[in-house]
């Protein structure tokens, strides 16, 4: 003779087995949340695209130091000679060459410098490159150890920036994109819980974002490989 005792134990278990199942479809359709009592569901939309950066700007810092200001003046004047006859090397047009920020550091006249007999005079020029031509800065990196065997002192070098400056030119596909991922969703959960979908009662776009396109941990300025992502989160009415 069966025991119905464990009958509704066995009901249980199978119907938390549907439902762990929703969720995840739920999860897989990307809905955040459905309230039977106010009628709504609630879907995120993403979109994504892989881009290349198209400007590159390469700062390169150098300096010189000494005792006597006039013979360091004229050390950093000649290494901007070289960094400009490197720059033209490369063939970087005279506009894509920019002359950045001058330093000059007195040691000695430092309230309380410590006195340990290192160069009185340091001084420090900046020159910009600032291109389109991004391969043609990727492989300007590769070669500077040139300057510095011409005893150029290339200091703080970060190496280039690589920017993507067209988010405006697929922004309005991008939203389209992730918008329509949205309803999709919301459209199949309407129809799996046998329910009409309703307007929009509320649209929520996050903010784009541009991270290294596979991933890789570190600044996003450094690589030339992009990726831009889009979420929004929009809330239907049910019918």
């Amino acid at each position: 003779m069966s025991d119905n005792r464990l009958l509704p134990a066995a009901v249980v278990g199978g119907l938390l087995a549907v439902g762990f199942i929703g969720a995840g479809a739920l999860i897989g359709q990307g809905v955040i949340h459905a309230r039977a009592g106010d009628r709504t569901v609630t879907v995120r939309g993403l979109s994504e695209r892989n881009v290349k950066a198209d400007l590159a700007v390469l700062p390169l810092r150098f300096t010189a130091s000494g005792d006597v200001l006039s013979e360091v003046q004229t050390k950093i004047d000649g290494d901007l000679a070289l960094v400009r006859r490197f720059l033209t090397a490369q063939s970087y047009p005279a506009q894509a060459i920019e002359l950045g920020r001058f330093e000059v550091a007195d040691t000695r006249s430092r309230e309380y410098a410590a006195q340990n007999g290192g160069p009185r005079f340091i001084l420090a020029q900046t020159v910009i490159v600032r291109t389109n031509d991004v391969a043609r800065v990727q492989a300007t990196t590769r070669l500077l150890n040139d300057l510095v065997r011409q005893d150029v002192v290339l200091q703080d070098f970060q190496g280039p920036s690589y920017i993507f400056t067209k988010l405006n030119d697929v922004r309005p596909q991008m939203i389209a994109e992730d918008t329509a991922a949205a309803r999709t969703g919301a459209e199949q959960f309407a129809k799996d819980s046998g329910t009409p979908l309703g307007p929009i009662r509320q649209a929520t776009q996050g903010s784009f974002e541009i991270l290294p396109r596979d991933g890789a941990a570190g600044d996003e300025a450094a690589s030339i490989d992009k990726k831009i992502r889009v979420v929004t989160t929009i809330t239907y009415s049910l019918k």
